[in-house]
């Protein structure tokens, strides 16, 4: 498009001003070197404007391979979460979403601690219409522990399908 205003800094920025859509949002970690936090509360997650602001619909985010540490015992556990939301006006970037989640890995908590605040966290800062997050853990002890959030009931229209993580046998 002749004339639409171009800025080398941001990539694509030109193609999509030439289609009409916003310039990109500025963000901490996208598309640059980006370290791993050292704490969930030093993570910096980012936001960028809902491409599909009036729209409802899901957006599902696994991390099968979670990690943090047990409060007690210091020794690993392991998860398998699981995160719907319904965008508002903003959706997470998955980047810093995963930066975010690797920052547990050194992190000491109890799973309904860390399923809840992660759930908790991220409601606060995006303001989605709903959310839900189930932490899927494997055994301690001997017993797997399952551990559900949610902001509320969600939308009446929206497609909800089933986290899809089995029963612990194995969590194959």
């Amino acid at each position: 498009m002749p004339g639409a205003p171009q800025s080398p800094e941001i990539p694509g920025e030109a193609s999509a001003l030439a289609h009409g859509a916003a310039p990109a949002p500025t963000t901490l970690h996208l598309g640059q070197p980006s370290s791993l936090p050292a704490s969930p509360e030093a993570a910096a997650l980012d936001y960028v404007p809902n491409p599909r602001a009036g729209s409802l619909f899901l957006v599902r985010f696994a991390a099968p391979e979670f990690t943090s540490l047990c409060p007690v015992t210091g020794q690993p556990d392991f998860a398998h979460l699981v995160i719907d939301y319904a965008p508002e006006a903003s959706i997470v970037e998955s980047k810093s979403l995963k930066l975010f989640l690797g920052a547990f890995r050194n992190h000491a908590g109890f799973h309904e601690d860390v399923t809840v605040g992660i759930g908790l966290r991220l409601f606060a800062e995006m303001a989605p219409k709903w959310l839900r997050i189930g932490g899927y853990w494997y055994p301690r002890g001997g017993m797997p522990i399952d551990v559900f959030w949610q902001s509320g009931a969600p939308p009446v229209a929206l497609w909800l399908p089933d986290q899809g993580v089995a029963p612990y046998r194995g969590r194959g």
